[in-house]
């Protein structure tokens, strides 16, 4: 079974109180509880910080620590960390982005991902879902690869 580290990062706790209109009602522990349960089997574990340098180290670390992919929710840091984005393209884990709003509905600072360019993909505007996508997408890509397709 492969191990999943799902980063959050800044803002991110507050999430079921801030701007509920936009995120959703729904707390962090129970959005990475309802992945958890989605995991079939694989592990996932879940970090969040407003801290961009835990993140950084994070991702830094992954690899030595036995994460096979990251799902990463990078919150605001997403539009201008270079620190982040050189964590990612630093390391031999790939990496899935994913926000709960589509950032191309939002305002015009938040259209811009310094982080797509290095990530396997992105998947924006679906709330809990863009989280399950990213984690169905793994599931089948590391199925696929175990049996050679």
């Amino acid at each position: 079974m492969a191990r999943i580290l799902v980063l959050n990062g800044v803002n991110l706790n507050l999430l079921g109180t801030r701007e509920p209109e936009i995120y959703g009602p729904m707390k962090l522990s129970e959005m990475m509880d309802n992945l958890r349960e989605q995991a079939q089997g694989h592990e996932v574990v879940d970090i969040q910080s407003n801290y961009e340098g835990c993140l950084v180290e994070a991702i830094q670390e992954a690899k030595k620590d036995g994460y096979d992919y990251i799902i990463l929710n990078a919150g605001a840091w997403t539009h201008y960390s270079i620190a982040i984005r050189d964590a990612i393209s630093a390391v031999d884990v790939p990496v899935i982005e994913v926000h709960l709003s589509n950032i191309q509905k939002r305002e015009n600072f938040r259209h811009n991902s310094v982080l797509s360019a290095v990530v396997e993909g992105q998947i924006a505007g679906f709330g809990l879902y863009s989280y399950k996508m990213a984690l169905f997408y793994i599931i089948e890509k590391l199925a696929q690869n175990k049996i050679g397709l």
